[in-house]
């Protein structure tokens, strides 16, 4: 049975749709009123405040701490300087991932790593032999994403650090309400934005201070479903959603090479050998069966379809995480696999998987869509990603 995280609380009164999910053994809110239209708009127009307490959070130290998350992990570490956050994938042997998510190297030896996934049994096996301590640290470090175009000059008023100079993907440590926080300006919404990490017997304290100095930045609570308009926007994959954890795939094309999925880039060949390397070489070398890419939904060809049944076309009320086929005239090519109206961009979008040769830029497709228990097709075209990605997600917030 789930239980309440830190802020539990807290978010508690708030949650009048008392619409919750499960979130790793933890209640989480996926919307506080009856519609995140609100909340949603926060995240774009002023300053939300997400509880993401549930990631599995991992601290390691030692003299081979390094060594391990190198080992671990497709990126260079050794680039990564203190102070600094990168975003990561970790694969198998057969080069298939298994998660991704952030490392924050908060010391020359000290790394706090995120994963969607209990990770603790794979991390600790990698460790063997070395000089390394792993330590899972979930139900001890609570945590807020605060994310909007007026987060930082909320940050500013509430906290005892250097907000004006902390640069994308930087972290700094400081005190909100005298509570010690880490504040890394990260996020998964694509906009400007902040994740603050706190110990988690004082989170209340945090929340409090966010919520009674945020009232003049406007600032909403928010839950799951505005997160996931905001993350598709931003190009953002979710794990067992947009693809599958090599763990728990049942067939090989649930399986996913980081070259599939756009995180070619995270993957540094150059470095020392780490788990799959050998398979990514290959797939680098002879490329992959699959892309990730954006869609771009043709609305006059859904209103035209809503039109044939007499129908007017409503855009989906939330994100759906429902894999639909995709297809070049009569051949499926790939599936979308999360879909949604923007708001901000007055578009239905979608996340897709298609075979390489039709994941080209400006390709013209169809993707299913079912009205009335009738299965249709509406014109789409591949798009890059982001679908939204405005300025101030990376420029020096004033």
């Amino acid at each position: 049975m789930p239980i309440g995280t830190a802020f539990h609380e807290r978010t508690l009164p708030l949650c009048h749709s008392l619409n919750y999910r499960e979130w790793s053994g933890y209640y989480t809110v996926s919307v506080y009123e009856v519609h995140h239209e609100h909340e949603y708009n926060a995240i774009r127009n002023a300053a939300a405040l997400i509880d993401i307490s549930p990631l599995y959070k991992y601290l390691v130290t030692g003299k081979d701490a390094t060594k391990l998350v190198n080992r671990v992990i497709t990126r260079d570490i050794n680039k990564v300087k203190v102070g600094q956050v990168i975003y990561c994938c970790w694969c198998d042997e057969e080069g298939k991932v298994i998660d991704d998510g952030t490392i924050s190297r908060l010391e020359e030896k000290v790394y706090r790593w995120t994963a969607a996934d209990p990770s603790l049994r794979w991390f600790r096996q990698n460790g063997l032999n070395l000089d390394v301590q792993v330590e899972d640290i979930s139900e001890k470090v609570a945590a807020l994403a605060l994310q909007g175009p007026t987060s930082a000059r909320l940050l500013k008023a509430v906290t005892e650090a250097d907000i004006a100079n902390l640069k994308y993907f930087r972290v700094t440590r400081g005190k909100i309400a005298g509570v010690p926080v880490d504040i890394s300006r990260t996020g998964y919404t694509g906009d400007l934005g902040y994740e603050i990490w706190m110990p988690w017997n004082d989170a209340v304290r945090v929340w409090d201070e966010l919520a009674e100095k945020g009232r003049q930045f406007d600032l909403h609570a928010a839950g799951m479903l505005a997160l996931d308009v905001a993350r598709v926007e931003a190009g953002l994959l979710l794990i067992e959603v947009d693809y599958t954890s090599s763990k728990k795939a049942l067939i090989p094309p649930q399986k996913y090479s980081p070259y599939e999925l756009g995180f070619g880039r995270m993957v540094h060949l150059e470095k020392e050998n780490f788990i799959g390397k050998r398979a990514l070489e290959r797939d680098a070398k002879n490329g992959v069966a699959r892309q990730l890419t954006g869609l771009e939904v043709e609305w006059t060809d859904v209103e035209r379809l809503y039109e044939r049944f007499g129908l007017t076309p409503a855009a989906p009320a939330q994100a759906s995480r429902v894999a639909v086929p995709v297809y070049a005239g009569e051949k499926q090519v790939g599936k979308a696999t999360t879909t949604t109206w923007s708001p901000v961009l007055k578009k239905m979008i979608a996340l897709a998987s298609l075979e390489t040769g039709y994941a080209k830029l400006g390709t013209q497709l169809q993707m299913e869509i079912t009205i009335e228990a009738i299965r249709l097709k509406t014109n789409a075209e591949v798009v890059t990603l982001p679908f939204f990605n405005p300025p101030r997600k990376t420029a020096v917030p004033v």
